[in-house]
C-alpha cells in the first residue's frame, strides 16, 4: 500500500513516515501542492494525506484540482481549522475525510483503515498455494511458518500477490511499492528486495512461488515452474 503526504512542516511529515512505514505503507512526501498533483498523477496511491496550507498550489487546489483529472484516490485532509463550513468545503471539493490538528497518530490510522476498506471490496485474506498474507494484522505464513517481512518486503509481496498469474513490469512495481528516495538512490533496489524475499518465502520449500522473467518483470504464482 502507497500513501502520499504532503505536508510542509518537515517535523509531522517525518512523524508520520515513520510511523506508516511501521504500519507496512510505503510512503512519499512532498511539501509543495505542485508537485503533488503531478506525483498524483503519475503513481497510483492507495491514500492521499493532504494538509491545507502548502507552498505552490493550497489545499483547496490540489484536492479540487486531482478530482478534475478524475484521480479518485481517497484524499484525507490534515487542518488546523475546526469550523464545520472549512471541513463541508473541501468535502464538497472531493476529500474524503477531514482530521483536526493536533490529531493522534492512532486515528489518523484508524481512518486510514476505513479509506482502504472503502476501497477494497476483496477477501482481507491473500493466498498463494502455502503463502497466506493477511491484509488486516499484516500476519504472513508459509504453511506453518511465520514469516517477519521489512516494510518495503511487505509492500512488494502484496502487491504480487494481488495481482496472483500476471507478470509485473519492474517499473510498475518499483512506481506502486518502493519511496522515490529510495527508487532514485539505488536503481538495483528492487532486485535486493526479491532476493530478500526469495530467501524467506522460498528457500525452505520446494514449491518456488516468485518468478523472474528476464527482461519483463516478477509474478507469483503456485504453478512449479
Amino acid at each position: 500500500m502507497k500513501i502520499l503526504i504532503v505536508e510542509d512542516d518537515s517535523k509531522i511529515a517525518s512523524f508520520l513516515k515513520k510511523g506508516l512505514e511501521e504500519e507496512y505503507f510505503s510512503i512519499d512526501l512532498s511539501s509543495n501542492g505542485d508537485e503533488a498533483i503531478y506525483l498524483a498523477s503519475v503513481n497510483n496511491y492507495n491514500v492521499i494525506i493532504l494538509d491545507i496550507m502548502i507552498d505552490g498550489s493550497d489545499g483547496y487546489q490540489v484536492c479540487q484540482k486531482l478530482r478534475q483529472k478524475k484521480i479518485t484516490t481517497p484524499i484525507i485532509i490534515l487542518s488546523a481549522k475546526s469550523a464545520i463550513e472549512d471541513k463541508v468545503d473541501f468535502l464538497n471539493l472531493g476529500a474524503d475525510d477531514y482530521l483536526t490538528k493536533p490529531f493522534s497518530f492512532d486515528e489518523l490510522l484508524a481512518r486510514i483503515k476505513v479509506q482502504l476498506r472503502k476501497n477494497d471490496q476483496k477477501n482481507n485474506i491473500l493466498q498463494v498455494a502455502d503463502l497466506t498474507v493477511n491484509l488486516d494484522t499484516k500476519a504472513i505464513h508459509r504453511g506453518d511458518l511465520k514469516i517477519k517481512l521489512t516494510g518495503k518486503e511487505y509492500a512488494i509481496l502484496e502487491y504480487l500477490m494481488r495481482n496472483k498469474g500476471a507478470i509485473i513490469e519492474e517499473q510498475t512495481l518499483l512506481d506502486s511499492t518502493i519511496g522515490i528516495d529510495d527508487n532514485i538512490a539505488n536503481s538495483n533496489i528492487l532486485n535486493v528486495y526479491i532476493y530478500r524475499l526469495r530467501t524467506k518465502i522460498d528457500k525452505s520449500f520446494d514449491l518456488k512461488l516468485i518468478k523472474t522473467f528476464r527482461g519483463q518483470g516478477f509474478m507469483i504464482n503456485d504453478e512449479d515452474s
